[in-house]
């Protein structure tokens, strides 16, 4: 493992190069709890930041790092929820006009279990209307287009909904849209 240096400023035009100490239990647990504190985070993303931490800085420890402990003693003092990070996610992404694939993807990498990202994928699948309107809003396809697109960059829109997580007729219905008109939802 390389060694990592910190450099220090004693004097504007001097540097003096000193190396970071190892990790010990204390100052990991203090890594973990700044980090749920600074960011929404998952159980999976924790644990592979204290992982990293470990990897980069060694450990000095009387006993081996664990740092799946420290995840499990985050989320049983609540400090972490995969649960309501997956609703909050799902939720900001629908907002943004993703649909209910792409958002379940989403939160599949950001480590969440299905279990915890049932309720968010629900919950985009009941919206998906309203996602598909914010989304052909945004990149102005079908209604909110200034003309009607030719055939090639319609392929291209439907290809983006199916991108964004769209299923194939919602995709249809908006870019087919005549500028100005909505679709019905069907």
């Amino acid at each position: 493992m390389a060694q990592k240096w910190r450099v220090t400023q004693n004097h504007p035009k001097t540097r003096e190069k000193r190396p970071i100490p190892p990790l010990d239990d204390t100052r990991l647990n203090d890594m973990a709890l700044h980090y749920v504190a600074r960011y929404a985070t998952t159980r999976a993303k924790l644990a592979a930041y204290l992982r990293r931490k470990l990897r980069e800085r060694g450990w000095s420890g009387d006993r081996p790092a664990d740092p799946d402990a420290i995840v499990a003693r985050m989320a049983e003092l609540r400090y972490i929820d995969d649960a309501g990070f997956a609703v909050m996610k799902g939720a900001a992404l629908g907002r943004r006009g993703y649909g209910a694939r792409r958002i379940g993807e989403a939160l599949r990498a950001d480590g969440v279990e299905e279990s915890d990202r049932t309720d968010a994928v629900d919950a985009a699948q009941s919206g998906k209307w309203a996602a598909a309107e914010t989304f052909a809003r945004r990149k102005r396809i079908g209604p909110f287009a200034r003309e009607p697109a030719e055939r090639d960059v319609r392929e291209k829109q439907i290809a983006a909904f199916l991108r964004a997580g769209h299923d194939f007729a919602t995709a249809r219905a908006w870019v087919y849209a005549e500028p100005g008109e909505m679709p019905e939802e069907g």
